[in-house]
């Protein structure tokens, strides 16, 4: 009897842990069928109301082509803009002119060859030719900040494993990046009353 009185608690349990059968599955129903116009409601919405707000979309101008956050402007060597950097330049510029309020942040760079007073100079050379092609575009000077980096920054190893001078990783060093900030539009105060 004192088996028995064991053996039921535990059989009571080992009962509760059982998972429960799995439910049979109802069959699917068949896919709808496409929606049609022809036989949609028609719309809520006045026609006259419709007309305005298409009228009124019709009546703004397109949109302004999106502008990059950023672009890298490469120096083959000095501080002296090539046709390939004046012709990024230039589409950056046909897309910020249409947005008003657009700033310019020009971080000048530099490779490791050299002293690092010179290359700071250097860098700063390569940002100020930047900011004297934007202004000769129309770029108000006061939207333009230069920043000078020198070598601090580099994007590639200037040197190979083995310690020689890397021609491509120093190219792709002597570079300009230009910040676009375009200002975000704040809502209008509300009227007072």
């Amino acid at each position: 009897m004192s088996r028995l009185l064991v053996l039921l608690p535990l059989l009571a349990l080992i009962g509760c842990n059982r998972a429960p059968p799995p439910r049979e599955r109802e069959p699917e129903a068949p896919p709808a069928a496409t929606f049609d116009n022809a036989t949609a409601a028609q719309s809520i919405v006045r026609p006259e109301v419709i007309a305005e707000v298409e009228h009124e979309q019709a009546m703004k101008p397109d949109a302004a082509p999106a502008l990059p956050s950023s672009i890298t402007i490469t120096f083959p060597s000095g501080a002296t803009l090539d046709a390939s950097g004046e012709a990024a330049l230039d589409r950056l510029l046909d897309k910020a002119k249409p947005v008003l309020g657009v700033t310019y942040i020009l971080r000048g760079h530099s490779d490791s060859a050299g002293s690092d007073r010179d290359n700071l100079r250097t860098s700063r050379r390569r940002a100020e030719a930047v900011s004297d092609y934007l202004v000769e575009h129309g770029v108000p000077a006061d939207s333009i900040s230069v920043i000078a980096i020198g070598e601090g920054r580099p994007v590639s190893p200037n040197t190979k494993d083995n310690g020689e001078p890397d021609p491509d990783g120093q190219a792709r060093n002597r570079r300009v990046e230009v910040e676009v900030i375009v200002p975000t539009e704040s809502a209008p105060a509300p009227p007072r009353q």
